[in-house]
């Protein structure tokens, strides 16, 4: 059964509460950032292209059709095809989020970062909510070819680093999806503080002990 419009409604403050939330504490600025929903009938809702996370009006939220076809709101965020990309290799995903968070940003810049774990496995909430991190190479923004690369990553994993440009992190709700996008900034900024310290990060043993008992997110 799809959801009301008065569900959908209470979707659509809920995406403009976490984006406020993301925006009043440094993750996003400007009108960079997009956070989406899966809907029960295969839509979606989406962020408006150019929108401040900090200043969303719920009503002008987009709604997409299962097609794409915008059905009310906004025209959607010129990066739709991302999230599109990763709900497509995810079905077990309900929400997606996407900053230029400054921290992940910086980690996505450096020359030497290995493009198949960006981030080591620094705390056990890393090793739970994102796992493991690989890099896409870079693309103009907007450049369809990016979904592609995220096509080919986001089913095996729920986050990606998009080189000089920030991550996307899928969760099975949008609550998910933010602690997520959350926990991987703040990993980035500890990455980032711990360069030349040789860290003591979790081991296989205990990366695997992890999974075993709360599964690869």
């Amino acid at each position: 059964m799809s959801q009301s419009l008065h569900d959908i409604n209470v979707l659509r403050e809920q995406i403009a509460t976490y984006g406020k939330s993301l925006f009043d504490r440094g993750l996003t600025m400007g009108s960079s950032g997009n956070i989406s929903q899966r809907l029960d009938d295969g839509g979606w809702l989406m962020t408006p292209t150019n929108a401040c996370l900090g200043r969303l009006d719920p009503a002008r939220i987009s709604r997409l059709d299962a097609q794409g076809v915008l059905i009310d709101g906004d025209a959607p965020t010129k990066e739709h095809f991302l999230h599109r990309a990763m709900y497509d290799e995810r079905p077990q995903s309900g929400a997606i989020v996407h900053l230029h968070s400054t921290h992940s940003v910086a980690v996505s810049c450096l020359p030497d970062v290995n493009p198949c774990e960006c981030i080591p496995p620094l705390t056990a909430y890393y090793v739970m909510r994102v796992g493991k991190l690989p890099l896409v190479p870079y693309y103009m923004p907007g450049d369809p070819a990016l979904g592609d690369a995220v096509r080919g990553l986001a089913g095996k994993h729920c986050a990606v680093l998009l080189a000089n440009h920030g991550p996307v992190v899928a969760g099975k709700t949008l609550e998910a999806a933010v602690y997520a996008t959350e926990e991987l900034e703040e990993t980035a900024k500890l990455f980032l503080l711990l360069q030349g310290k040789n860290p003591r990060g979790m081991t296989p043993g205990q990366v695997a002990e992890l999974e075993a008992r709360f599964g690869r997110p």
